[in-house]
């Protein structure tokens, strides 16, 4: 297809207005709704992979857009009444229908590719860390809206009626909706007895992907090779329909769809695990001495390093040999709603957390104290407030040697609600023997890194559970 062909069927066709309210909405979404995409270090617009994730998130409502603009786009020649005559002209009918599904598809595909330029432009201003491994995700998300414009003008030829657009793009809704809930969905319960929610293998064949939870989460190959699959049968079912012109050839066009349906839950991962997966060069240390972050937040290193030095002399002052050697961002990726597992020789903190993200200056270095000392045991991806806040502010004002605020995301009432109960801890362990003071600090210490006792009734020297 030459560029005049393009240029005289973008004219004629709804591609460019389909483009354009693809691309619009997208952006309104994302700039207008506050959600988890604006938040922390897995915002879309903080890394690639991240921006990859979430503009696939969008195709809930895009790829349900696609398939109704392609279906109305496949009504033309029957609402022109052409049909017959377009069957006497010596043009073979592909050849049409390749300028016309290609025009579709290249419009809205450069319409997500646009959305992806503009986050990826912000991304550019936000971190030093670039890398391909995002490209994959974002190119299936393209295709997957190419796809849907064909199989949707197949379909609206197919079946020419003004009911047929809204029809499909209602039905496609409740696929990509069924896909990521009740029927892609599996709930299962983690060790600790908190339930969670699985994707089943089949929830692959949308091209919606879960909401970003990491920033060292990726997709897997075998979920790039099995959806493109799946998406190409899609397109040539959705091309074959476009072309036919009897009952028995409509019908024979359906085949493409169920052989890549059934090739590609072949190469889909079935297990769980195996579909999210850990970025390992995302996750990779860079280290100022014993002070490490993830290669996917290098930039963070120059400030990162000083205060997490101080931390460690001051944990050695208090603790001597028990304290921790280094300090490191945690790029452990665990499941969500399991019990997080902590390190006696090494700070572990990651700059989602409520108290790291909160400090400023000096407070980085109490933030960096409180993670070694009370890491906190809420399930992964869960936020937790309580009696850690409580046994945490006491143990970094035993290690300071003055009882200090510490910085805090939670709101003013809470965080002095907090302070207060942690006045009266303080002053009732200030006033023990200093060998009864760190033998209470160790206990505590030991049931706040195994996540096996209660970190505040061993501190007060009550019974732990």
């Amino acid at each position: 297809m030459n560029s005049r062909v393009l240029r005289i069927e973008s004219k004629r066709s709804v591609a460019p207005w389909a483009g354009a309210v693809v691309l619009t909405t997208a952006l309104a979404f994302l700039y207008l709704l506050d959600g988890g995409w604006w938040t922390g270090t897995t915002a879309w617009t903080a890394q690639w992979t991240s921006l990859a994730l979430w503009t696939r998130g969008v195709l809930f409502y895009l790829w349900p857009l696609a398939v109704g603009f392609g279906a109305l786009q496949g009504l033309r020649d029957h609402r022109s009444k052409m049909s017959e005559l377009l069957t006497t002209t010596p043009r073979p009918a592909w050849h049409r229908a390749a300028a016309l599904a290609g025009t579709m598809a290249a419009g809205l595909a450069s319409a997500f590719a646009l959305l992806v330029l503009v986050g990826g432009v912000q991304v550019l201003a936000h971190t030093d860390y670039t890398h391909l491994g995002w490209l994959p995700i974002s190119l299936v998300g393209a295709l997957s809206l190419a796809a849907a414009a064909v199989l949707g003008m197949g379909a609206g030829r197919t079946l020419p009626s003004p009911l047929t657009p809204p029809l499909l793009t209602m039905v496609a809704f409740a696929f990509t909706a069924l896909m990521h809930a009740s029927l892609g969905q599996t709930q299962t319960t983690t060790a600790d007895g908190f339930p969670v929610m699985e994707p089943k293998r089949i929830s692959l064949l949308s091209p919606v992907v879960a909401d970003v939870s990491n920033v060292f989460v990726t997709l897997s190959v075998p979920v790039h090779v099995g959806q493109t699959i799946w998406l190409l049968g899609l397109a040539a079912t959705g091309f074959a329909l476009l072309v036919a012109a009897t009952p028995r050839t409509r019908l024979l066009a359906l085949s493409p769809v169920l052989a890549g349906a059934a090739v590609a839950l072949l190469v889909l991962p079935s297990d769980p695990s195996r579909i999210y997966v850990r970025d390992e060069a995302a996750a990779a240390p860079v280290c100022d001495g014993p002070v490490c972050v993830a290669r996917a937040h290098q930039e963070r290193l120059a400030d990162l390093a000083g205060p997490g030095k101080e931390a460690l002399r001051l944990l050695h002052n208090a603790l001597g040999g028990r304290a921790p050697v280094s300090v490191r961002e945690n790029t452990a990726v665990q499941p969500e709603g399991s019990t997080p597992r902590w390190s006696r020789t090494t700070v572990l903190f990651d700059f989602d957390d409520d108290i790291v993200t909160a400090a400023k200056g000096k407070e980085l270095t109490w933030a960096l104290i409180a993670k070694g000392m009370v890491p906190g045991c809420g399930p992964v991806g869960w936020f937790t407030a309580g009696e850690d806040d409580v046994t945490r502010t006491v143990a970094v004002g035993w290690v300071l040697g003055d009882l200090r605020s510490l910085p805090s995301t939670e709101s003013a009432g809470m965080r002095r609600e907090f302070d207060t109960k942690a006045r009266a801890v303080w002053k009732g362990l200030e006033a023990l023997p200093r060998a009864e003071q760190v033998a209470r600090i160790d206990a505590m210490r030991a049931a706040a890194l195994s996540c096996r006792g209660d970190t505040l009734k061993t501190l007060t020297g009550g019974a732990s559970r």
